[in-house]
Order: C-alpha cells, then structure tokens, then sequence
C-alpha cells in the first residue's frame, strides 16, 4: 500500500511538554489504520499533528494528496446552550468548501443528508445537539466528518459511548469508505476494532512500539507487553 501520510521522526506536544519523540511511520492510503495504545501514549497527539491543528517541533511531515483532512474529535465543542440542531451541526462539515457567509447549495444539502442517512441519525436532524445522548452525538460529529468529503479523515475514538449496533454501523461505513478511496485513521481502545483493521499503529509513551497488518503488530504477547506499562493519563 503506498502511503498518504508520512511522519520522519516527528516531535510534538505542547507547552513544556513533549508528548511525541522522535516518531517516524507511514501511513497507507485507501486503508482503515488503527492507532491504539495506552492512555498518554500519545494517540490525540499523533491525530492533532496529522490534521496540522498541533504543530511538529521537530522532524517532518509529508501529506502525498492535496485537500485539508477532516477531524472528527470525541465531543463537541460547542456549548450545549447554543441553538445548534443536528443538521447545523452536520452542515459545518461543508464550511470549509463554502465558507462560513456562503448558503448552502442544492449539493451540499444532499451531502448533509446523505452523512446524516448514513449514521442513522436523519430523525435527529431537527433535535438541539445539546439535547442528546452522548452517543447520538457522537453520530452527529462523525456525519459531519464525512461531509466534510475529505480524502483523509481522521477521528478520535469514534465509537466511545455507543451500543454494539451503533459500533457496527461506524465500522461499516468507515469500510465503506475507505473502500471509495478514502484514507482512514482512527485513535481506538477497543483492540476488536483494530483487528479489522488494514493497518495498525502502536503507541507508548510517545514512541513507535510497533506497525504493521493487526495479525503481525496485535499477537496476544505485544498487548500483554504494552498494556501492562503504566501510561500516563
């Protein structure tokens, strides 16, 4: 698999703290990767320095496509009281294209629509985000990651807080995806997810421990050796 995204001992982290060292993978394009490891490994780190909102310190960073990558993140950080519906929400995935001024076109609604159809969640459209569940929400901020319509997406513990068929629908459509081209990496705790995985990337303490095919990087002596390390919350 040729790589989208290539990091050459990378070091970043922020004020006073380094949190990434010296970190050198690739990562494959048209594939779902899994970067898992322990907490204060460095994982939202790794995302933040691949959407280029965290900058690198030290090393360097190729993106191989053009496009901004779209990040989905684990919440919103928008304040409950604000009278933002679910379609709203999902609509600010396309502002990047339109601009914050610009109305949104005929296609950019059936963008909206298809990303909500997809997480199953156009019943919500109507419903203040600050009203839901924190899985529904989570719904709504992959949606919206999706109609961003980026070659590279990127999402921070995407299934946290949701039921197995809610987990099940994200995996599916992260497959789906990836299979129309899309590059995929997802921060993820849940060791099942990355063994579905094309490509998996193991973090401690900052460092690369491993990469690889899940069934060379996840063998039951690698997760007892890197799980059992005290990471730092």
């Amino acid at each position: 698999m040729q790589p989208q995204v290539v990091l050459d001992r990378v070091s970043a982290g922020y004020a006073n703290r380094s949190v990434l060292k010296q970190l050198t993978l690739c990562v494959p394009s048209f594939a779902i990767t899994a970067v898992v490891g322990p907490n204060g490994s460095g994982k939202s780190t790794l995302l933040g320095v691949i959407a280029g909102v965290i900058p690198v310190t030290g090393g360097s960073l190729e993106h191989r496509t053009p496009g901004r990558p779209s990040l989905v993140v684990q919440r919103s950080k928008a304040a409950d009281a604000l009278p933002l519906t679910v379609r709203d929400a999902v609509a600010m995935g396309r502002w990047g294209r339109r601009g914050l001024w610009r109305g949104l076109s005929r296609r950019d609604r059936d963008v909206v629509d298809a990303s909500m159809d997809r997480l199953g969640i156009t019943s919500l459209a109507h419903r203040q985000l600050g009203e839901l569940s924190g899985g529904q929400r989570q719904r709504a901020l992959v949606a919206q990651g999706l109609a961003q319509e980026a070659d590279l997406l990127l999402l921070d513990e995407p299934s946290t807080g949701l039921d197995a068929t809610a987990r099940r629908l994200i995996a599916d459509v992260l497959a789906e995806m990836a299979a129309q081209g899309v590059t995929i990496v997802q921060v993820t705790h849940d060791l099942e997810a990355a063994g579905a995985a094309e490509h998996v990337v193991v973090l401690q303490e900052g460092r690369l421990w491993a990469e690889g095919a899940p069934v060379e990087v996840l063998t039951d002596r690698a997760v007892e050796r890197v799980w059992r390390l005290p990471g730092r919350v």
